[in-house]
């Protein structure tokens, strides 16, 4: 095999774990809010959704929380959203709408 061919093998190689990744979405906390049994602090994250689990990185610690979800499809989603619900302990994340997705994330208790 030639250099050239090595490196045409490795690009596809390459490429190929990257489109097989999760995709990941942004959202803001601007308070503590709880995801499951989950507690997360006002921020920034970064999400993926790995099976039935979504994993938050906060982006200022990079500390990662794993909460499990449960993922429907509805309508497309424009934006990335984020629909909590007051409680007597404070915010809970009860959905998170994908942007550019049909998949909406329902979190129970």
């Amino acid at each position: 095999m030639t250099k050239q061919s090595l490196l045409i093998i490795g690009a596809l190689a390459l490429s190929t774990v990257a489109l097989a990744a999760p995709k990941s979405y942004e959202i803001r906390l601007a308070a503590p809010a709880q995801a499951g049994q989950m507690q997360l602090a006002a921020g920034e994250y970064r999400l993926k959704v790995v099976g039935s689990d979504v994993i938050f990185t906060n982006l200022d610690t990079n500390h990662s929380f794993v909460a499990p979800v449960k993922v429907e499809t509805a309508a497309r989603h424009e934006v990335t959203a984020v629909e909590t619900k007051n409680e007597e302990g404070g915010a809970r994340i009860s959905t998170i709408e994908l942007g550019g997705t049909n998949e909406t994330l329902e979190f129970g208790e």
